[in-house]
């Protein structure tokens, strides 16, 4: 009886410290080095197609499915106002980047647009976000032909003053 009790208290133990990691943040730099898989505080929503960590950066691949709704999704952020600036580039074709702030992650229905479908070019990207209350960060990228991908990377949020 002792082993069951002590067991379950280390199992939730674990969960406690699990969450705890993964806190809310004010601030994000991640070039993304040293992901061999998707960060556990961050979270992907890719549909039929694929989203992972490859080569110091972020891939957002369409395979045979384009027009999938595919979201890489921050930790946390505080309300505030803050700067995004981030690496993205394709392999060619029409591609756009959209943010939304997110309120649960497992909730689609709580993705807000906060900004308009960005054209993605092979250039930083560098857009000003506003959070009315504690939310994720969803960045969505919209591929429109089979075999394409968006590649992010050197991703930066910082507050704005």
């Amino acid at each position: 009886m002792r082993k069951l009790i002590l067991g379950g208290i280390l199992t939730l133990g674990g969960i406690l410290t699990v969450n705890a990691q993964c806190k809310t943040v004010s601030a994000i730099t991640e070039n993304f080095d040293s992901w061999k898989d998707i960060d556990k505080c961050w979270t992907v929503q890719k549909g039929k197609a694929m989203l992972y960590a490859s080569e110091k950066k972020v891939i957002f691949y369409s395979m045979t499915d384009p027009k999938e709704d595919m979201y890489l999704i921050t930790p946390k952020v505080k309300a505030g106002n803050y700067t995004l600036s981030l690496d993205i580039t394709d392999n060619g074709g029409e591609t756009s980047l959209e943010i939304f702030s997110v309120g649960k992650t497992s909730d689609p229905k709580s993705y807000i647009s906060i900004t308009k479908p960005i054209n993605i070019a092979k250039d930083k990207k560098v857009i000003s976000l506003s959070l009315k209350k504690d939310s994720h960060i969803g960045l969505k990228v919209l591929l429109n032909s089979v075999h394409q991908a968006v590649y992010v990377d050197n991703l930066s949020l910082k507050p704005r003053k």
